[in-house]
């Protein structure tokens, strides 16, 4: 009895119809990102580790899918949007996955801390301003929801200062007891 071989993926599954399939077909560019292979790369010329302008057009386009565009981006989707943010050592997309992978985690700590966010389409928006939706004050964020995000930056070698400014934004004056229970995870410049 021999295995069957693995199905191809084809581009239907990078359409999402739930957040654990967004999650899914994320996890399929970050393939591509990593491999430079797969469908996600089809057609162009793609170097492994590098994330270009079409692989953000990837992660825009699944996370703001109509399935998923009323409803908060899942932890899931945040993990996999930092998973792909690691494996990019080259850039080409002129700081648009660093906007969108920062407005994504805003979404995710902002909902998951019971706060109303906008749908997607309008919160992930390269037109929207993050700070016209986003929490200003960490009072307003979950504690446990800026810890996740600061373990999440703990240790990565690719510094989303995007992130990293909103991070700041959400601490406001309490940056400086949080930095001090959170070692060397925030480097901002002071």
């Amino acid at each position: 009895m021999s295995a069957a071989a693995p199905k191809p993926i084809d581009s239907s599954s990078l359409e999402p119809s739930c957040r654990d399939t967004a999650a899914h077909a994320l996890s399929i560019v970050r393939d591509g990102v990593i491999t430079g292979e797969g469908p996600t790369t089809k057609g162009r010329v793609h170097f492994s580790r590098s994330l270009d302008a079409d692989d953000t057009a990837w992660c825009s386009r699944i996370l703001t899918a109509t399935a998923v565009n009323d409803q908060p981006v899942s932890r899931a989707e945040a993990e996999v949007l930092f998973e792909i943010n690691e494996a990019a050592t080259e850039r080409s997309d002129n700081g648009r996955f660093d906007d969108l992978l920062a407005k994504a985690v805003a979404h995710y700590a902002a909902s998951a801390s019971g706060l109303k966010v906008p749908p997607r389409s309008v919160a992930l928006s390269a037109d929207t301003e993050i700070e016209s939706w986003a929490p200003s004050y960490a009072s307003k964020v979950n504690s446990e929801m800026l810890e996740w995000i600061a373990g999440q930056m703990r240790g990565k070698r690719h510094n989303n200062r995007r992130l990293m400014a909103m991070v700041a934004t959400f601490l406001g004056a309490t940056a400086l007891p949080l930095a001090g229970q959170l070692p060397n995870v925030f480097d901002i410049g002071m």
